[in-house]
């Protein structure tokens, strides 16, 4: 069935478009347009397919009562558990999501933002890739709301909520070191994002302060594809033997590893001590279990859409502000050297 316009409706019932106008945007009463009108108009619509323009109703309103998510990967289960949060609470508040993902490529993170800009959407939750400030600061200028998570521009004046980075690896490699883990690698993305380049800090203060030697292995940002992580790891391995223990930044590039090491035979855990940067289910239930950081998801995303919707609701008041949540360190079976040797 074909969808009718306002113009339509007003037509076949032989009434105004301002009436029927009024009684979708919920004025009958204050107009005084009579309950019978109101009861056909509504019956009408409802039976005949009828849905309002949303970009029209925008342009009246100011407000789409959409919320523009954009994140490295929605598939991610990261991203996927923020959004999750988000949503139920956006919902609750009235608000629907629109998600979508970088792919971490700045050309497409900057298609995004423009189509939701052009789509009108109130409110923007953003997960930056390099190279996209400009666009970001662009909505800042024209007083959108905007919230960014994970990662932070740290030249832009706006709102951002994220987590101690720099803390949370300087504790897990102070852990490893603990458990007299004596050659820890860290193997990390070439990327100049503040959060990685935190957690490569925090790393490698952990080693300074013990007097021992870091290694450092970092994979190419925009490539870091399964056999190209396989191949930086191996080559690693094979070139510093002695190394007893290693430090993934991210998860998915501990995922590859761990799939590397099972090929290769190497025992984690007992040949190689393993810590890994964001939880995943996976290193609860594999076998040995693995050691990590958890980001504190829930507190996160409350944080976040609590931030927007604020801003959204009195953005000439609204404050930016930064929120930084300390992460939890769970040990597992992969990290446990004394334990095993005792």
């Amino acid at each position: 069935m074909k969808k009718m316009s306002i113009k339509e409706v007003a037509s076949a019932l032989q009434i105004s478009t301002a009436t029927v106008s009024y009684i979708l945007n919920g004025k009958a009463k204050e107009k005084r347009i009579s309950p019978e009108l109101t009861k056909k108009v509504t019956a009408f619509i409802e039976e005949n397919n009828f849905r309002p323009n949303h970009l029209a109703k925008s342009l009246r309103t100011g407000k789409t009562n959409v919320i523009g998510l954009i994140v490295e990967d929605i598939a991610d289960p990261f991203f996927a558990s923020v959004a999750g949060h988000i949503e139920n609470v956006a919902y609750e508040n009235g608000y629907k999501i629109i998600y979508s993902s970088t792919k971490n490529d700045p050309k497409k993170a900057k298609e995004l933002i423009d189509t939701f800009r052009d789509r009108n959407v109130d409110g923007y939750i953003i997960t930056p890739t390099e190279g996209i400030d400009s666009e970001i600061k662009y909505l800042i200028d024209s007083k959108l709301p905007v919230v960014l998570f994970d990662r932070n521009c740290n030249d832009l004046d706006v709102s951002y909520v994220g987590m101690n980075n720099f803390e949370s690896s300087y504790q897990a490699a102070k852990y490893l070191i603990s458990q007299d883990y004596k050659n820890i690698a860290f193997v990390t993305l070439d990327s100049v994002q503040p959060q990685m380049i935190d957690r490569l800090l925090g790393y490698e203060r952990a080693i300074y302060e013990n007097r021992l030697v870091s290694y450092v292995k970092k994979v190419e940002y925009r490539a870091a594809k399964e056999h190209l992580i396989m191949a930086e790891i191996e080559h690693l391995l094979n070139t510093e033997p002695h190394i007893d223990a290693i430090f993934f930044a991210t998860n998915y590039l501990a995922i590859t590893g761990i799939e590397l090491l099972n090929r290769l035979g190497v025992k984690i855990g007992e040949e190689l001590g393993m810590m890994v940067f964001d939880d995943n289910d996976l290193f609860r239930i594999h076998q040995p279990s693995i050691s990590a950081i958890a980001q504190p998801i829930q507190e996160m995303s409350q944080q976040l859409i609590n931030d927007l919707l604020e801003h959204m609701q009195d953005t000439n008041e609204y404050t930016n502000r930064t929120t930084v949540l300390p992460a939890h360190l769970i040990i597992r079976d992969s990290s446990s050297k004394t334990r095993k040797n005792a």
